[in-house]
Order: structure tokens, then sequence, then C-alpha cells
């Protein structure tokens, strides 16, 4: 693997942001463990290089839609860390003053457009974010992250084909980690691939190696681009797998044990940190480096959330419409 010196910061950066999610999520499973924290979650270890990788091809103006497991792509868009621990305490200072908390985060701030509990919710929505982007012309280009299960949603054939026809900015990313939730990637497609489909809609589809951090970054700079210059949407297929059962309730039973070792012996995180050291753009002490100042700014995360205020009853009803709408409407 080339590594480019000038890009050296961006490679440090995506490191960052594979061990800063991989941190917060350990750190969550151990909160939710020790019942400190209400509800349940979805996972995402195994899969940070995927949000790493397509959050660093986008501009801060950019926006992503998110799945139920959406912790990952929330941190790799940028948003605020303590708004996002705070927002898995439901308490007032998290990004939607706790009335999101795992499945629903999202933060408009950073272009994150929200998580949804749905499977394919997010399709749509982005497909529309990139319709008013190009109606505004603001050059904004929209990446809208789904699973392997999604791609057999309706919602998913109905995103593809609209933003095809009218050559949305929009960059559709399969997570195929190979289970819908406990349904197998072969006993629910036919193909041999998802990417496959891109071909009915007229779009370029790409299968990559979701845990190669460079092979995602490099698919999608390159699907972003493409969207940017108005030439319409793509389909990236991203082949990864989940460390974690589907929930934070789920044992995995269904996945074979010579199976679960075999991905983890391609973590993204410790395959990213190898390429990084034996190209000399990183030594092990900078690795490290990160990882300390990533554990603290966690640990920092919990603490802001645990002496953070409960949201008051009463915002629910505040909180239902956009600013000014709740006037309109009444």
């Amino acid at each position: 693997m080339d590594l480019l010196e000038k890009d050296r910061e961006l490679y440090l950066e995506m490191y960052r942001k594979m061990v800063l999610i991989r941190t917060f999520e350990d750190k969550l499973y151990f909160l939710f463990l020790t019942t400190e924290m209400p509800g349940t979650m979805h996972q995402y270890n195994g899969q940070e290089a995927v949000a790493a990788g397509v959050c660093s091809a986008l501009l801060p103006a950019d926006y992503i839609t998110s799945t139920h497991r959406g912790h990952g792509h929330t941190l790799a868009k940028g948003a605020d860390l303590n708004g996002a621990m705070a927002e898995m305490f439901a308490k007032d200072t998290g990004l939607c003053r706790g009335m999101g908390g795992s499945m629903h985060i999202a933060d408009f701030r950073v272009g994150m457009l929200g998580a949804n509990g749905i499977v394919g919710g997010g399709l749509p929505i982005a497909t529309g974010a990139a319709l008013a982007a190009q109606m505004r012309g603001t050059g904004q280009v929209a990446a809208a992250f789904m699973g392997d299960a999604a791609a057999n949603e309706g919602s998913f054939h109905e995103a593809l084909n609209l933003a095809a026809v009218w050559k949305l900015p929009v960059v559709f990313v399969i997570e195929n980690n190979f289970y819908g939730y406990s349904v197998k990637f072969s006993e629910a497609f036919p193909t041999e691939n998802i990417a496959m489909r891109a071909a009915a809609y007229g779009i370029p589809g790409k299968v990559v190696d979701g845990q190669d951090v460079l092979a995602v970054y490099e698919a999608s700079l390159d699907a972003v681009q493409r969207a940017r210059e108005g030439a319409g949407p793509s389909l990236i297929e991203c082949q990864t797998y989940r460390f974690k059962g589907h929930a934070r309730f789920d044992p995995a039973s269904y996945r074979p044990k010579e199976e679960e070792e075999e991905w983890k012996k391609r973590d993204p995180i410790k395959l990213w940190g190898a390429s990084l050291t034996q190209s000399g753009m990183a030594g092990e002490g900078d690795l490290k480096a990160i990882h300390s100042a990533v554990k603290k700014e966690v640990d920092a995360a919990v603490d802001f959330a645990v002496k953070s205020p409960p949201p008051e009853p009463d915002i629910c009803l505040s909180l239902i419409f956009a600013n000014g709408a709740q006037e309109v409407q009444g």
C-alpha cells in the first residue's frame, strides 16, 4: 500500500476517528451492562472503517443519514462528543436534548440528519437533502448509510431510481456485515453482491473492502466528486462485519465462532495502524498517544453526561416542530 506523505494528517485523522468510535462503543457497552445508562443500543464495533472512510471524503457542509447503528456515523461526521454521550444518558445537554437517544441521534449542525429505527428509513431523507442541495445550487452532497437488509426494502429502490433519474448528488453506502439481524446474506439475496443492483438504475456500483479505511475513502472520494460535479449518484457496498451481536441483548449464537474469529483478525483499526507504522507515516508512540488522548476525551464525556441535568418533561412538546413551525401551525 503506497501512502502519500502529503496525506499524513488525513491518515492519522482517519485512525483517530476509528479509535474514537471504538472507544465510545466499548464505554457504552460497559455502561449499559452496569445499568448506568437507560435503553438499549446497536453497536458499531468492527465497522469503523466505513464511517471514517466515507465521512473523511465529505465536506463539513455535506449531509449524512444513518441507521439504527448510528453512533459511528455521528462521531465520524464531527458531532460533539460530549453531546453524543449526554444523548446516550437522555440528558438535556445531549445532541437532541435527550429526546433521540441511541437509535435516533442527530446533529444538524454537522449535517448529520439522523439515525433511524426504520430499516432503509434514511435513504429517502438523504435523497431529499440531495434534491434540496441541487435546487439551491450549493454543491453539497448527501451520503446515505444503510445495512445490507435495507437493500431489500422498497425505499432502497425508490431512492436509487429517483436519484438516478434526477442525477441527484447522493452516495448510497451499504454496510454489508452479512447478517440482517440473524438472517445470513446468502439466504436473503440471490446475487453475489448488492452493488450489482446499481446497473438497474444506470449508476456506478462498487464493492470495497470495508475493513480497509483507505479503500473506503478512495471509493467514497470518487463517488462524492462525481455527485458534486452533477453526474449523479453512486452505490458503494462496503463488505464488513460487526464484532458484537445485532444489539446489546443479542449473543449472536447464529454466527459460527470460527467466522467471527476470522473477521476479528481483520480488525480495521489494527490493519490501518499496521499500514501507518509499516509505511513510516507514524510510530507506535504516535498511535498509543492517540489511544490515550481519546480515552481521556471519552472518560471526560461520561463525566459531563453524568453531571448534566435531565430535560424538563414539557420540552417534548416544544421539539415537535422546527423553529417557527409551531407558531405557523397554531
